[in-house]
Order: structure tokens, then C-alpha cells, then sequence
């Protein structure tokens, strides 16, 4: 039987209106009322999805909280813009998405969840057991899986530190093919090409075409991406969506990020 994707999948690989951004959160790095400020800054600027998790050390219950502040804020406006008929009640309708780093990082909150393997890793940790050890939590919850093939690139940071991974380098375009290629015969649905949260360089644009003409899953790609020129050339290789964390954080103040995301994703898309 096959089986029907869910509204966050349907969300996720629609492609009708080009590229799209995405915001990062990392419950390890900021209180849920920071989380919810940052978000709602960040869907007013054009992001159409949010990701929660990130770091190893982030336990359930500071991720959940973190994924409930975050939906009362979007969806306290959300219904403030349905009583006006001048503002767009179906921007602020964006799926809260988890990114987790282990089975320990979930929350029933969520709409959906990167249900992934990091397929360059040498640990089987992160190939089955995560996996295997989530799954029952995620089936119980009735949390929408987004089914994705992960594989970080160089540099690769801290993620391919932890995750033992067998960097993907700049100029390995065969193997960049073979991942995609493989990710779409596992039945994945998305791609990720991670640079690792913060790198000094993102994916190389070459890696990003090669998976693009490889398959033809949804391309996510995140990692280093620190302005929206960088982020366009990761769009024009091939990118649906582009990923940003690390310069969400650097803004505590919420029109100050804002006007930053909404410039970021301007250039982006120009």
C-alpha cells in the first residue's frame, strides 16, 4: 500500500514557488520565549517552515516547551489575521518541523519531524539505532515523518564530529550523485547537504548541482549560509530550501532580525 504524504510533506516539497527559507532553532541555545520571539520575526521576514533541535544535549522536555511557545505565537497571530481582512492569515500557517539530533529530542507538539539517517556516518548509531529508538514515540504521538537522506559536507563541524561522518569534500561529485541517487531508492523523500552549523564555508555549489540532477527529491541545504548572496548561489545549483541557524541567534532583538531575514531572503530569491 501506499502511503498518502501528509500536509508538512506536501508543504515541504512543493517547489511551485521557487526556493524557500527556513529558520533553525536550537532549544540548547535560547528560552522558548526567545524561540517564539525569533520565529515570529522570521515568518513575518517570508519563512515558510520552522526546524527545532540541533545539539546533542538538548533533552525532551526543553525541546517540547520550546515547540509549544513557538505554536502559540504563530498561532495567536494567525488567528488575530484571520479577524482582518487587509492581513494574510495563510503566511503565518508554517509547519514547526523537528531536526533532532537523537530519539531523546521529540516532542508530540510538532507537525512533523526529519525522520532521517546521516548517511555518510560510520557509527550505526546514527544510520538505525536513533531511529529504531524514536520511531515507537513518534507512531505513539502520531507525528507526521518526513522521510531524508542526511549527508554533511566539508567542513562539517560539530555534526560531523558527533555523527563520525565521512565528510562529503568539494569536488567529490560522484559520491554526491550516489547519495542522491541512493537517498531516492531508500524511498527518502527529502536531501539535506549540511556544512555543519556555523562552518566558515558552505557546500560547495558543485555538490549541490550534482545531487540536483541525480534525483529528484526535495534539496534542502544548510550550514555556513550567512547572506542571502550565499544562499542564492545555493539556489541557482539547486537548492528548494536553505536552512539558517546560526544567524537567527545573533539577533535578540525581533525588528532588527526581521529586516535582516527579509533582505536575506530578497537577495536570495533575486
Amino acid at each position: 500500500m501506499v502511503r498518502e504524504a501528509g500536509p508538512t510533506l506536501r508543504h515541504v516539497a512543493d517547489t511551485s514557488n521557487g526556493a524557500r527559507h527556513a529558520i533553525l532553532i536550537d532549544p540548547a541555545d535560547q528560552t522558548p520565549e526567545m524561540a517564539a520571539k525569533r520565529c515570529v520575526a522570521a515568518v513575518s521576514a517570508g519563512s515558510r517552515m520552522v526546524l527545532v533541535g540541533g545539539s546533542t544535549g538538548t533533552d525532551m522536555m526543553n525541546v517540547h516547551n520550546t515547540v509549544v511557545a513557538i505554536k502559540e505565537a504563530l498561532e495567536l497571530i494567525t488567528w488575530a489575521s484571520s479577524q482582518d481582512s487587509d492581513l494574510d492569515e495563510e503566511s503565518w500557517r508554517v509547519p514547526i518541523v523537528l531536526f533532532p539530533a537523537g530519539a531523546a529530542a521529540l516532542s508530540p507538539a510538532a507537525d512533523g519531524i526529519t525522520f532521517m539517517m546521516l548517511m555518510n556516518s560510520t557509527k550505526p548509531r546514527f544510520l538505525i539505532e536513533e531511529q529504531l529508538s524514536g520511531a515507537p514515540f513518534i507512531r505513539e504521538a502520531g507525528v507526521e515523518t518526513l522521510p531524508m537522506g542526511y549527508v554533511v559536507c566539508s567542513p562539517g563541524g560539530r555534526v560531523g564530529e558527533v555523527g563520525e561522518a565521512n565528510l562529503l569534500e568539494a569536488g567529490q561529485n560522484d559520491r554526491a550523485a550516489a547519495y542522491a541517487m541512493t537517498a531516492q531508492s531508500y524511498g527518502f523523500e527529502i536531501l539535506y547537504l549540511e556544512a555543519g552549523s556555523g562552518a566558515h564555508t558552505p557546500v560547495d555549489p558543485e555538490l549541490i548541482r550534482t545531487a540536483r540532477v541525480s534525483c529528484d527529491l526535495t534539496l534542502i541545504v544548510g550550514g555556513g549560509i550567512r547572506d542571502g548572496e550565499t544562499a542564492r548561489r545555493a539556489v541557482e545549483a539547486g537548492a528548494d530550501w536553505i536552512i539558517t541557524g546560526n544567524l537567527t541567534e545573533s539577533f535578540d532583538d525581533a525588528d532588527e532580525l526581521q529586516g535582516v531575514l527579509t533582505e536575506f531572503i530578497r537577495e536570495m530569491n533575486s
